[in-house]
């Protein structure tokens, strides 16, 4: 299990990446100049129903929005870690799915932010960071 101090500590220390606070929900996000790669996201009165309609509940830990390389990605996560990783139809047809902190450990946590850094991050920022560290 992952604590929010862990989001905070893995996004922050990617490149270029800073936390803001505020939104309609008025909770944490960690973005580049490029837009928002993860955020602290709670349950809406219309996720609650329609993950009701679908026999679902909504987590009782704290969950992270990510954004996604694109949808195929999203699919193939989704259905690789379904008791970590899920969604609800206000993220149909986006590139961003919900993370159960309580379900994943450090290392897979920072797998997850860093792959959203990527999918915002500039090309030559993201192919700089995967060069210094040996990855392609």
């Amino acid at each position: 299990m992952v604590s929010i101090d862990d989001v905070r500590a893995i996004a922050l220390a990617l490149p270029g990446a800073e936390e803001s606070v505020g939104g309609h929900t008025g909770a944490a996000a960690w973005r580049l100049k490029s837009g928002q790669f993860a955020w602290l996201r709670g349950p809406r009165t219309t996720d609650l129903r329609q993950l009701a309609e679908a026999g679902r509940e909504w987590p009782t830990g704290d969950v992270l929005a990510v954004r996604v390389a694109d949808l195929e990605e999203k699919d193939a996560l989704l259905a690789a870690e379904p008791d970590a990783l899920f969604t609800t139809p206000h993220f149909d047809g986006y590139p961003g799915l919900l993370v159960r902190l309580d379900a994943v450990d450090r290392g897979r946590l920072e797998e997850i932010i860093t792959d959203a850094w990527l999918a915002r991050a500039p090309a030559r920022v993201a192919k700089a960071w995967l060069d210094s560290h040996g990855l392609e």
